[in-house]
């Protein structure tokens, strides 16, 4: 991204003329963002080889930087940090947003998610002319998406509720319950969902049925391909052309797949806050594999690592665990109190030479995953 950093200091003008006379669609939430973006672009590379941020440069430089690489595509799909999507959305006028989810994440950095919900939401009624694909089980996102003209849901399967007890409109309880979500006071409610995903399949309300078969592991990764799904329809690519595309989709930028080395496979995941790692752990119950976690505290990933305390770390006793990064010991402290045995080691390349005898998982956080991926495969 530096050279758009570059580029954004000698013109602070300049995303807002590259992103003229494109379709671009803005792909944004605290998690999600990468594989969503990921999934959407791939689905529409044949009709539209659209530009895209594949590195996961996701604030207004790496978007600028993806705009200079292909000034010859009419369609842009860039994932955008969520603490950047009002400015980025007043930059572009994005034909579409696809709205993931909003939770705590780098709250001393990205500030508290009411307030982003807010932003995000003003910006949304800047911008007329944009369609907002949101999360319909995510009252944050709903309330956030309040702001667009026009907006279609998407019902995942699950959702991380833990980021909203509490009203965003008028500060009153939310009821959570199986058949939705609502606030005890204001009219603020889980809206009618256009498409819905379960375990098995992605569904419409016309009773289109287009089942899933992901190699991706795991309910979040089959809620953002609903989301790929839902925002390429909305650009004219059926359904079913999508889901072929995403059905083939191994790993997303070194995530989910597996690496050959000569103790045992390993594979990364990347996980920063207390919803993805409630994703993460989901994925890890149905393994046997070692679990190596990673979390520092460096720019990217944020300073404060209270969040710790709300991940449920007990879901990993009896597993073999090792605990790396910057934020060792306040993670061995959080494993200590969930009754996780673990061992500490270096780095996380240094906990898998030490670990033989099958695969294991490391789970980190941005910095984390970049450094052991750059290691491990050279990338």
């Amino acid at each position: 991204m530096i050279g758009g950093r570059v580029a954004l200091t000698l013109d602070p003008g300049l995303l807002n003329r590259l992103a003229t006379d494109r379709t671009v669609v803005l792909v944004s939430g605290t998690n999600g963002k990468s594989t969503t973006t990921s999934m959407l672009a791939r689905a529409l590379e044949g009709d539209f080889s659209p530009a895209w941020n594949s590195t996961g440069a996701n604030m207004p430089d790496g978007a600028v930087t993806a705009l200079l690489d292909r000034p010859d595509a009419g369609t842009a799909v860039l994932e955008i940090d969520e603490s950047y999507l009002p400015v980025v959305i007043d930059d572009t006028r994005p034909g579409v947003v696809v709205l993931l989810n909003l939770s705590r994440d780098q709250l001393d950095r990205v500030g508290e998610t009411r307030m982003v919900a807010n932003r995000i939401r003003e910006a949304l009624r800047r911008s007329p002319g944009t369609t907002v694909i949101a999360n319909a089980a995510d009252p944050l996102v709903v309330a956030a998406a309040g702001g667009a003209d026009r907006r279609i849901w998407v019902r995942p399967p699950s959702s991380w509720h833990h980021d909203a007890v509490v009203c965003p409109e008028c500060l009153d309880e939310i009821r959570h319950h199986p058949s939705g979500w609502a606030c005890t006071r204001c009219d603020l409610r889980r809206p009618d969902a256009d498409w819905t995903v379960d375990e098995a399949a992605l569904y419409r309300p016309d009773g289109g049925r287009h089942p899933f078969e992901l190699h991706l592991p795991g309910a979040a990764n089959r809620t953002n391909a609903a989301f790929a799904v839902a925002a390429a329809a909305e650009l004219g690519v059926p359904a079913a052309s999508t889901v072929r595309v995403l059905c083939g989709v191994r790993d997303v930028a070194g995530r989910y797949g597996w690496i050959d080395r000569p103790g045992g496979p390993v594979r990364l995941l990347l996980a920063k806050n207390p919803a993805g790692w409630q994703e993460v752990l989901s994925v890890l119950d149905g393994t046997s594999s070692s679990v190596v976690i990673g979390v520092n505290s460096r720019q990217s990933d944020g300073r404060d690592p209270s969040w710790l305390w709300d991940v449920p770390f007990e879901r990993l006793r009896g597993r073999t665990v090792v605990a790396v990064g910057d934020r060792a010991d306040d993670l061995s402290v959080r494993l200590h109190y969930a009754q996780v045995d673990h061992a500490r080691a270096a780095d996380a390349v240094a906990a898998v030479d030490s670990l033989r005898g099958g695969p294991v998982d490391i789970a980190g956080d941005y910095s984390t995953f970049v450094s052991a991926r750059a290691r491990l495969v050279g990338v």
